[in-house]
């Protein structure tokens, strides 16, 4: 009998983070249990598939609980919640979603792989440690969770994701706000998930322009006019010889990006098509200016230097904090100034992760991959 470990993954909305963090798990799934059943529950399945569908020689995607958390979704993540989780335990009244549900209750392991997707901005997808929790309490398999953030937390919902995270065997959080919510021991804060899988894989060095600019207009406090008027000012006082600029949603960054272009002419475009497949254009001795977490974090681990601007300090700010307090040695700014405008910052020369910081994230996150799947 073959294992069966079901992952649920946001994959495929399609975001860099996100794909990202998928294709980690599976790549480690391919070396550590090449021959397990692997389930990707995720918000595109076809697009998932299309992109990392051969990463794992066994993986399959479909869309189980994050269609259950749209079909109940409610302002009271704990009505999405018990909806969620009444849909597990009888999956025959939800006939398009039943495959996925009978997949689910017979896993060997559940595992809510990592990002900023269960908060205040998107609360009724609590609904998805409801389904786990559910399935595991059936079948006696193992739920895991790793890497969340999951700050801030809906209004008058925190008491909820304490709840059903008390249902999961391993915690992992890659943030303190989310250690603080779940009031979880100091050993339950590791990192992101893509520490796990950090390597030379994920870069591309001989294709780096001098600045790359990573900006976003989704989620933003923010005008994204002056976000990129101020990006390009910053550019030009470090006297940047190459931009490039960097897309992480193709589906969002479009508006926001063709402003960047208009606004740095000469800018080389770098889609998220692009840099999944043959990795982001990051060096030592570069400079970044971006919006983005992942970036922040992929670029600050390959040895660019870089400034992190938080477009809304509750979400990406305790995200960009988590890397800093980490061990990135990146400037962070908390949003545009007022009406004086935001001081223009030096150009960065620190560098990104001294080596030995990002070997003891990395094998925290080994860690808790062992405890899930096995140490190898």
């Amino acid at each position: 009998m073959r294992p069966v470990y079901y992952l649920v993954s946001p994959a495929g909305i399609p975001n860099y983070g996100d794909e990202l963090i998928a294709m980690t798990w599976l790549r480690h799934l391919a070396e550590v249990a090449p021959d397990a059943e692997v389930v990707v529950d995720c918000i595109g399945p076809e697009a998932a598939a299309a992109r990392m569908g051969g990463v794992h020689p066994r993986a399959r995607f479909l869309n189980g609980l994050w269609q259950l958390c749209v079909l109940h979704w409610s302002p009271d993540p704990a009505r999405t919640a018990e909806a969620v989780a009444g849909a597990v335990r009888d999956p025959d009244r939800f006939p398009e979603q039943a495959g996925a549900l009978r997949e689910l209750r017979r896993a060997d392991v559940v595992h809510l792989v990592g990002g900023g997707f269960i908060n205040a901005i998107w609360a009724p997808f609590a609904g998805l440690l409801a389904g786990i929790v559910t399935a595991t309490g059936l079948s006696s398999g193992l739920a895991a969770m790793t890497g969340q953030g999951l700050w801030p937390p809906a209004e008058g919902a925190s008491d909820l994701i304490r709840s059903l995270a008390a249902g999961f065997a391993v915690v992992d959080v890659r943030d303190a706000a989310s250690a603080g919510l779940l009031g979880a021991e100091p050993a339950a804060q590791s990192c992101d998930d893509v520490f796990l899988g950090f390597g030379p894989g994920l870069l591309r060095a001989d294709d780096a322009p001098d600045v790359m600019v990573s900006a976003q207009s989704l989620l933003a406090d923010d005008d994204p006019a002056e976000l990129i008027s101020f990006f390009a000012e910053v550019v030009r006082a470090w006297g940047a010889t190459e931009v490039g600029l960097l897309e992480c949603a193709p589906d969002q960054d479009g508006a926001v990006l063709e402003l960047a272009r208009r606004t740095l002419p000469g800018a080389r475009s770098y889609s998220m098509a692009q840099v999944l497949a043959e990795g982001l254009p990051v060096r030592p001795g570069q400079a970044w200016l971006t919006t983005r977490f992942h970036p922040h974090l992929v670029a600050a681990a390959g040895g660019a230097s870089g400034v992190a601007l938080s477009i809304r300090p509750d979400y990406y700010g305790t995200k960009h904090r988590s890397l800093t307090d980490g061990g990135s040695n990146w400037q962070l700014l908390d949003g545009l100034g007022g009406p004086g405008g935001t001081e223009i910052p030096d150009r960065p020369q620190g560098g990104g992760y001294p080596p030995q910081t990002l070997e003891r994230l990395r094998a925290a996150k080994r860690a808790v991959a062992g405890r899930i799947y096995g140490a190898r």
